[in-house]
């Protein structure tokens, strides 16, 4: 059991979990893990905009340099960008400080290999064992401390990065595009890479002032975009999140485009030129069977993982495969990136669309998606799931849902709480079977 990281690196409320002698330690503990070698080791650092980002920073910086470490500050950068750059810089480590899509109360540390890849859980375990461990004896000598400075230019590169994933002939001139960076780390890198390649850009998300990070904007609160693309009649809006991992597109008529309708046209269209590396694509037990009835229908398979994006990436690699995601916007393609890139991702989204000269409408309308209900019911018992009442419940719910639907029961990794996600062709039985489950889970001694 890990005691510091979950499932995308550390996260919690700033100053509280987040904590400066946390992030203090976080520096000295994977500078310690990743000084391999002689040479002068670096680490470069990227955040999001939320407030506390100057506080955490700052504490990482005394941490790595203490233990010799050189330290590169990018500013605020996305955190496919910081990954880029970790291996564009030869960097030995990179940090990412973002809590992705959540609330500017929260934040978080990210941490990326010198291949640009999330660490291993094999490695973060070797990180928190360092962390818990009375360093003093292991810091530099007062000649060997790490020297800080801020990188000028990086936003160029990334943009430049960005720009080169298109085909060399292909620009979005005569796309009217409106872009919602969230208030967060894409606010000036995305406007100016679409500018650049020709699109008529209208921004909104793009004002950050250290807490409007997420609030009632970007890929989680999309109704903002949804509303200036219908009255600018746009052809397209694009929402990221925070750190701009993720991406959510709404189409011309103002109908929200999820992760798993950006993965079936991304794959349809790469499938056609012969551009995926194995004939599927890696997503979640969370998408839809729609999608995966789709892929079917095109001689495409679908693996399914946990929840994750860093999983789903661990099974592309395993596999050989070069598309996968997540239905929440997450979509990694590897050709280009080492985890989920909002700004890539619609890049080659406004490809196809170019390409084909048919309407976001049509080109991100793949498939119907099922009807699926999710429920999150707190429990009161130890482990509800091994309960024989509420595992009968359960087994005549599969039972009833047939081949004809699907059934995926979780457990939060971080409270007391069962996800209940049920999906079908028929919704009154999806939602009777999934309220069943929940009023087990939740009535369990």
């Amino acid at each position: 059991m890990r005691k510091h990281f979950g499932t995308d690196g550390i996260r919690g409320r700033s100053n509280a979990v987040i904590t400066p002698e946390l992030a203090l330690r976080v520096g000295q503990a994977a500078g310690l893990a990743f000084q391999r070698g002689d040479h002068r080791h670096r680490v470069v650092i990227g955040k999001d905009t939320r407030l506390s980002g100057y506080m955490i920073e700052n504490a990482l910086v005394a941490g790595f340099t203490s233990v010799g470490m050189d330290t590169l500050l990018l500013g605020p950068m996305p955190t496919p960008a910081v990954a880029m750059l970790t291996r564009s810089m030869r960097a030995d480590l990179g940090v990412m400080i973002s809590a992705s899509h959540n609330p500017f109360e929260d934040n978080g540390i990210k941490l990326f290999g010198p291949d640009g890849y999330k660490l291993s859980d094999e490695v973060e375990v070797s990180i928190e064992q360092l962390m818990d461990e009375d360093v003093t004896r292991r810091l530099a000598s007062a000649a060997r401390l790490g020297r800080a400075k801020r990188v000028e230019g990086v936003q160029a590169r990334y943009i430049e990065f960005a720009k080169r994933t298109l085909p060399r002939l292909l620009d979005l001139e005569g796309l009217r595009v409106v872009l919602d960076c969230a208030n967060g780390a894409a606010y000036k890198v995305a406007p100016e890479a679409l500018w650049e390649l020709g699109a008529e850009v209208i921004t909104i998300g793009v004002e950050p002032n250290g807490f409007n990070i997420n609030r009632e904007c970007g890929s989680t609160a999309p109704e903002a975009l949804v509303a200036k693309v219908r009255e600018l009649r746009a052809d397209v809006g694009i929402a990221l999140d925070g750190d701009a991992d993720r991406v959510i597109v709404v189409d011309e008529k103002g109908r929200i485009v999820d992760g798993d309708q950006l993965m079936a046209a991304i794959a349809t269209s790469w499938h056609e030129d012969g551009r995926l590396t194995r004939p599927g694509i890696v997503a979640t037990i969370m998408s839809n069977l729609g999608l995966e009835r789709y892929l079917e229908g095109r001689g495409l398979s679908m693996i399914r993982t946990a929840v994750g994006d860093r999983y789903v990436l661990e099974q592309m690699r395993e596999g050989g495969y070069n598309l996968g995601g997540e239905q929440s916007g997450h979509v990694i393609l590897s050709d280009y990136a080492t985890t989920g890139d909002g700004l890539i991702a619609a890049l080659q989204l406004l490809a196809v669309v170019k390409r084909s000269e048919r309407p976001v409408s049509e080109v991100c309308h793949c498939f119907e998606p099922l009807p699926q209900i999710l429920k999150s019911v707190r429990f009161r018992a130890a482990d509800p799931l091994s309960d024989t009442s509420v595992s009968a419940v359960i087994e005549a719910a599969r039972a009833r849902l047939g081949q004809a639907g699907r059934l995926v029961i979780r457990k939060s990794g971080t409270e007391p709480v069962i996800r209940v996600m049920g999906e079908g062709d028929d919704r009154d039985v999806v939602l009777a079977v999934v309220d069943e489950i929940a009023d087990a889970v939740s009535h369990a001694a």
